[in-house]
């Protein structure tokens, strides 16, 4: 099938499960990769009742097979509404959607469950619902093919990456901060063989949660609470201790290791060492930027071989100055120049909803949207699963 110029908009929920983003772009077929144009972004807080489904159903010690089954419908249902939503307000004319669909539940790693041991993944939102809405194809389900061609289903933003930062001369590093925080580096002059991709661990995730817990808020708009906070250092180096920091990339993270409970370890932690709340925030702040900076400087730094490198930053994270302080700080004295996406022509909101747009082009026209350098599959893969409307 010959590659050709679709219009298609992605959708995109993250582990921060505060709302469903959607970036409508048109993809046309290059001589070396997709060109791609970002035609409009739109962004919709989810309403209160279904992010508390969405929390109450991330990593849920019980539920029910009805909270489970209606939780799916209704984020097919918003997330019908919020593409429905988009092509209101910007006259738009779709050829086709990529829905990433809620992580509710990532275990890339082989766990034994009933006689057989495998990894498994689940993202929720009914594709169906969005289909018929909208009267355009959707393809969703993108993890599960490269799972089960030995890959961790994780990060897909690699590819969106490379088409639109890689550079000749000079190196690229990606860092997304949302609930988690991932980076891909794209050497200068690589090919997508090359890249280096992975979870560098929580982004706003822990960060999120005490600014709930302590002072009833979303989040720290700004960073000006852990501003006003003093980084306590014998939390940091516990929390640095964790499992997940010592295992090599390919690696991916999600709630499982650092969603409510290891919040609610973290603040009793903080609680030992001091008793003024914005100390805590302070402290989650800084975990975040510590473990992108070990990162870098373990995994990234000594492959990175020209004399500067652009350290892009997207996501929500991006907007935080007190965290950007504190990852110039660290990532300055290694030759690292930070940005954020927008400097290079793409919101930092409206990223990995095009990520998602570029793998369901990749989907339709049957070519592979996994980086295997990045998620550890032994082969490139078709990804997802497409609903016709």
């Amino acid at each position: 099938m010959s590659a050709k110029t679709m219009t298609v908009a992605g959708v995109m929920s993250g582990t921060s499960a505060d709302g469903i983003d959607v970036a409508v772009v048109r993809i046309a077929p290059g001589r070396l990769r997709p060109q791609i144009t970002l035609l409009a972004h739109e962004a919709f807080p989810y309403p209160a009742a279904l992010r508390r489904a969405v929390l109450d159903a991330m990593n849920a010690p019980k539920t029910s097979t009805a909270e489970l089954a209606r939780l799916n419908w209704r984020l097919g249902l918003a997330y019908a509404e919020a593409v429905s939503a988009t092509l209101k307000r910007h006259k738009v004319k779709l050829d086709l959607i990529g829905c990433h669909g809620q992580t509710l539940y990532h275990q890339p790693r082989a766990v034994k469950y009933a006689g057989r041991s495998f990894a498994c993944t689940w993202q929720a939102g009914e594709a169906a619902a969005i289909a018929a809405a909208t009267g355009v194809p959707v393809v969703s389900n993108f993890r599960p093919a490269d799972m089960l061609a030995g890959g961790q289903g994780a990060p897909l933003v690699p590819l969106l990456d490379y088409v639109l930062f890689a550079d000749t001369r000079r190196g690229r590093v990606l860092q997304n901060i949302g609930g988690i925080a991932n980076l891909t580096a794209s050497p200068a002059g690589g090919s997508p063989q090359h890249l280096i991709a992975f979870d560098t661990g929580p982004g706003n995730m822990v960060m999120d949660a005490l600014a709930l817990e302590l002072f009833n808020k979303q989040y720290d708009r700004n960073g000006a609470i852990a501003a006003r906070g003093v980084v306590l250092e014998p939390v940091l180096a516990w929390a640095l201790r964790h499992p997940y920091f010592k295992l090599k990339p390919p690696r991916t993270a999600g709630r499982e290791q650092f969603g409510r409970e290891y919040a609610a370890e973290f603040l009793r932690e903080c609680k030992r060492h001091s008793n003024r709340p914005e100390d805590a925030l302070a402290t989650a702040t800084a975990l975040t930027a510590e473990t992108i900076a070990r990162s870098y400087k373990k995994y990234v730094h000594p492959r990175m071989k020209s004399r500067g490198v652009d350290y892009i930053v997207s996501g929500g994270g991006a907007r935080n100055a007190t965290l950007m302080a504190m990852l110039a700080q660290r990532l300055e004295p290694l030759g690292c120049e930070l940005a954020a996406s927008e400097e290079f022509g793409l919101p930092s909101e409206a990223k990995e909803a095009a990520a998602f747009a570029l793998l369901a082009w990749q989907t339709w026209h049957r070519l592979p949207g996994n980086v295997p350098a990045a998620t550890g599959a032994r082969r490139a893969v078709i990804l997802g699963q497409v609903t016709y409307a």
